[in-house]
């Protein structure tokens, strides 16, 4: 594709504003384009001549602003093909969706995946649990809806957290992602409007895009959700469905309260919109505070609730689930038939287990969360105090504000020095967030402050003065 002169100068804007040479600004600028995706790899870029021109810069700056690109991998030469934009060779488009942590990042320092290792006793429930599968294995192992023993342990967690359920309203998926997709097929159809909120969890997005809805996104403030700003996009849309995440969400760590649950239940049974709420995260509640009761509370009859193991005992358990009120279970099931005849039955087993002994299990999981919290927390401050973040009380990740909007062109730079990330405009269903970064802390505390410490080196080769703007690291 050619890029004529014309669109590249209002693709690049105030591009000079700043300290530093010309050249260098305008490089920049065109790496952060070529890494955010707003300037495809394999575009053709207009001729040094017809570029110095549009911006109204010498010859000189154009050509030293294309030899930095082609000098680290974002520009290519083609004779006849003039100059063409590329992405470095060791660095892929959406870093860190397909690669599989601790395997194939052996050596690095992977920061794209907010999920930890699996907490001690798998081992002794996959034993047990194997002892209990003959019985299964004179059926034909489909359940649809799931094993009536891991049904019965997850309605009776719901009932300790005072949301009452049967076992009947619950139907186990091939995990949370799984249970999204499900919920969403059976309740909208192409065309319909989903609300979540910005930012959020990519690959949930993702998967409501691509059931062919249309996604509206609502920016989540400085200080948690706006409520205001909720209730007036639900009313103007009209919303078939909203997915949501309000326990420590994932990329924020907010925590919705319950006064705000409430409220916003509402606006979605006014609307008639179906919530879907997320509670995957709920478990990791890291400084003991009282939690919030479930969203459901508040709208039993119109709340999908979707739960999962993968971040409280561990994501090789690919189980999942929904609670789902009495008059909508088969029209879920429906839905489900088409994309999930039921989960592995041995793995079915060993949740059951699992959350048969989960409070003996979790609160260990808890502490070891909020050690390596602390030390990332650490690491930030002395290696990166300009970046700032909410201290989130549970989750998985710090969402750091930076300075500059530098945050595609430091997954590039990182990645060299040996950190893997995922750029904050990842986590926005529509564009922007580049001035920001997630930063799991489910490492090692000795690897988070490794990584953190190349991240700085990362980020000084970004910025003239990395650490200096800033002297507040965290906000209360």
């Amino acid at each position: 594709m050619n890029l004529p002169a014309s669109t590249l100068s209002g693709l690049l804007g105030a591009w000079s504003d700043g300290g530093g040479p010309a050249y260098r600004l305008l490089a920049e600028r065109l790496r952060l384009l070529i890494a955010d995706g707003r300037i495809m790899p394999g575009s053709r870029l207009p001729s040094e001549r017809e570029l110095t021109d549009a911006l109204g810069v010498s010859r000189t700056t154009v050509a030293s602003a294309y030899r930095e690109l082609r000098d680290s991998g974002y520009l290519l030469s083609r004779r006849g093909s003039g100059s063409v934009t590329a992405l470095p060779s060791r660095i892929e488009p959406e870093l860190g969706r397909h690669h599989a942590p601790g395997i194939d990042t052996d050596g690095l320092y992977d920061f794209t995946c907010a999920a930890p290792s699996a907490v001690p006793g798998i081992s002794s429930a996959v034993a047990e649990a194997t002892a209990d599968l003959p019985v299964h294995l004179a059926t034909p192992g489909y359940h649809p809806q799931g094993l009536p023993v891991l049904r019965e342990e997850i309605a009776a967690a719901y009932e300790e957290r005072g949301l009452s359920t049967s076992p009947d309203q619950i139907i186990v998926t091939a995990g949370a992602l799984a249970a999204t997709s499900i919920a969403v097929r059976a309740f909208t159809q192409i065309g319909d409007r989903v609300l979540t909120e910005s930012p959020t969890h990519p690959n949930s997005v993702d998967a409501i895009r691509r059931s062919g809805c249309r996604v509206v996104a609502v920016p989540i403030s400085p200080g948690g959700w706006d409520l205001p700003l909720l209730e007036a996009t639900i009313r103007q849309t009209a919303p078939r469905a909203a997915w949501m995440v309000v326990d420590f969400q994932n990329p924020t760590g907010w925590l919705m309260p319950a006064a705000d649950r409430q409220r916003l239940a509402i606006a979605f049974a006014r609307a008639r919109t179906t919530a879907i709420v997320d509670e995957t995260l709920f478990e990791l509640s890291l400084d003991g505070q009282e939690m919030p009761p479930p969203f459901a509370s508040y709208d039993p009859a119109g709340v999908i609730t979707v739960g999962s193991v993968s971040k409280s005992f561990w994501g090789g358990l690919r189980i999942g689930w929904m609670r789902v009120p009495d008059p909508l279970i088969a029209r879920v099931l429906d839905a489900k038939a088409s994309m999930d005849l039921g989960a592995p039955v041995l793995d079915q087993l060993v949740v059951a287990g699992l959350l048969r002994r989960r409070a003996e299990i979790l609160p260990e999981r808890r502490l070891d969360l909020a050690r390596r919290r602390d030390a990332l927390v650490s690491a930030l401050s002395e290696y990166l105090p300009s970046w700032r973040f909410q201290l989130p009380g549970g989750g998985l990740s710090l969402w750091c504000e930076l300075p500059e909007p530098v945050g595609s062109s430091l997954v590039g730079v990182a990645q060299r020095n040996g950190v893997l990330l995922v750029a904050g405009s990842r986590f926005s269903p529509d564009t922007g967030l580049e001035s920001f970064i997630r930063l799991p802390y489910t490492l090692d505390p000795s690897a988070l402050h490794d990584g953190v410490r190349r991240l700085a080196t990362s980020y000084a080769g970004l910025t003239p003065t990395p650490g200096l703007r800033r002297t507040a690291t965290m906000i209360a």
